[in-house]
Parts: structure tokens; sequence; C-alpha cells
């Protein structure tokens, strides 16, 4: 579990991080959300106890980050956005020098490395790291933050750099590690990856660090004052026209059996209803990424207006 409590970091009077109150429990996938300067890796370094905080704590299963920085580091798995390694070794050489100093013995080192680097598509590659692509140094990233078998890991923009490959192996990485109990912080700015992986929670940090929406996908898009979704719909056949107390509105095209509907809130489910009852098969049914991302600039937009 990771808790903020009224966590607050301040540079020469302008705050990075404001009273920040938050508790993610084990199994979730947190998104932490926010522009460049919202805070979010400020956040990450006071939770990983590489800077303390000026007023607040955070802390990792109980433990406060700030007065036990040495436990807490032996319960999380960090991988930082730009991930550094020794390029004159190899992938299991810099695995197996991180590994020593969290103390595992030679057996329990190999057999770990050897499971992540599977894990992550890099088993069988003996260049030395100096040789990777951008990509592959983020994969072994993965693997380095999984190395301790932590209870909490911390990834800040997981998914820079990765190609369509790498992005699905770590999709798939961090549901198992969720399903497995362990509590998973993605920090990013790229709402539509963070709305694929966090399917549980989200956050968002504003100009100047005040959290100013917190909840699920549902939730989130469920309490936009003003702000309206867009739903694309497509289908085997002709759809039959919808209704909905959230609905604003709705346009069919038969010909290419597609319509794109307006609404007040998330109503995906309730469309998948009446089209199942109506024996209408779905081809696709998703939100409209843009339309969600203007609407988490608002909230942005309303936390600057805030300070």
């Amino acid at each position: 579990m990771i808790t903020f409590d009224h966590l607050s970091k301040e540079y020469n009077g302008v705050y990075a991080v404001n009273d920040l109150n938050l508790e993610i429990p084990g199994g979730e996938i947190f998104g932490l959300l926010g522009p460049n300067g919202a805070g979010k890796s400020t956040t990450i370094l006071m939770l990983t106890g590489l800077i303390e905080p000026t007023a607040g704590r955070c802390l990792i299963d109980g433990v406060e980050v700030a007065k036990n920085p040495i436990e807490v580091k032996h319960r999380i798995g960090y991988m930082p956005e730009d991930v550094g390694f020794y390029t004159n070794l190899s992938a299991s050489e810099n695995l197996d020098f991180f590994a020593r100093l969290y103390g595992l013995d030679t057996s329990a080192r190999k057999s770990r490395i050897d499971e992540l680097l599977s894990l992550v598509n890099l088993d069988g590659v003996e260049k030395l790291v100096g040789g990777y692509s951008k990509g592959m140094r983020q994969r072994l990233g993965i693997a380095k933050a999984l190395l301790n078998d932590p209870a909490v890991i911390i990834l800040d923009e997981p998914t820079a750099n990765l190609d369509p490959q790498g992005v699905a192996d770590y999709r798939r990485i961090i549901k198992q590690m969720a399903a497995d109990g362990k509590t998973v912080l993605v920090s990013s700015h790229i709402l539509s990856e963070v709305s694929l992986v966090c399917t549980s929670i989200g956050g968002v940090l504003s100009q100047g660090g005040k959290l100013v929406a917190q909840g699920t996908w549902k939730d989130l898009t469920r309490v936009l004052e003003g702000e309206q979704v867009k739903i694309l719909v497509e289908t085997r056949s002709s759809m039959p026209e919808f209704s909905h107390p959230d609905l604003v509105s709705a346009e069919y095209s038969n010909e290419h059996h597609e319509a794109v509907i307006t609404a007040r809130s998330d109503i995906r489910d309730d469309i998948a209803d009446a089209l199942r009852k109506a024996d209408v098969m779905i081809r696709q049914l998703t939100l409209d990424r843009s339309t969600l991302e203007q609407a988490v600039l608002s909230y942005y937009n309303t936390g600057d207006e805030q300070q």
C-alpha cells in the first residue's frame, strides 16, 4: 500500500507538490496523471526516498519513507524515466550487479535474472548494453524494477521508447503484477496509455502539484461538469436508435453500420446491453480518447484557477 499524508514539496516559495492526500491499496494499478511540471516526478522522488518533503509524509506499507529510506528501498521497485545502466556490461551482468545490492545469493540471482530477462524478451541477447536501442534499455529497466520482487512498483513514463510489442509486453507484465497483489504506481502524461493499463484508479495533478481529481475512469468521466464524451460504435448490421437519460446526440451511418454517440457520461455498458437485446452484434465500442483528453485537460485548468 502507498499512502500520501499531506505531502508537500516547496522550492523557493513555489510548490511542486501541494498537500497531496492519497491512498493506493495493494492490487491496484494507479495512474498518476499530469502535464509536464505538474509534480509527478517530484512525488515519485519523495516516494522513493531520493528527496525529502517540505511537509507531510509518504509511507510504503505503513513505513515512513523519509525516516526509513533503506528499509523502503527493499520494499519497492523503481524505474525512472531515464534508465541508467553500465554500458560495458551485458543485461545479465547489469542485473547481477544490482541483485548483489539486495543481498541475493548466487543461485537466487541467476534464477531471478533468467526469469526476468525472459519476461521482458531479452533472454539470449549477448551484446553489451551500450549497443542496446532505447526500447531495449526500457525493457531492461522494467526487469531491474522487478529484481527484488517488490511489493510496490513505481514506474515513471514506462512506455517511453517502447515499440508496439514492448508496450504489449509491458501491459501484460503490469497487469500480472497487480493480479499478484502488488501495488503499481504509473506516472505519465500520456492519457491514452495510462487509461488502457490503469483500469481501476486514475489521478490527476494540476500545475502546482494539487490533486484535482481521483477515482476510477468511469467515475472521472461521470463527474465531468459540463463536459461530454463521444462513444464510437460499429456493428455488423444496422444499428437501432438508442435512448438514454445521459444521451446528448447520436449520429448514425446505416450504410457503414456506424454511430457516434455523444453523452454526459461513459454509457458503453448500456449501449452494449441495448444492442444485445436487439440481437445486433458489436464490432467496436470505444471511447473517443481525444474527447477524454480534452476532459482531463479541463481538470488541469481547473487546478490552475484554484491556485
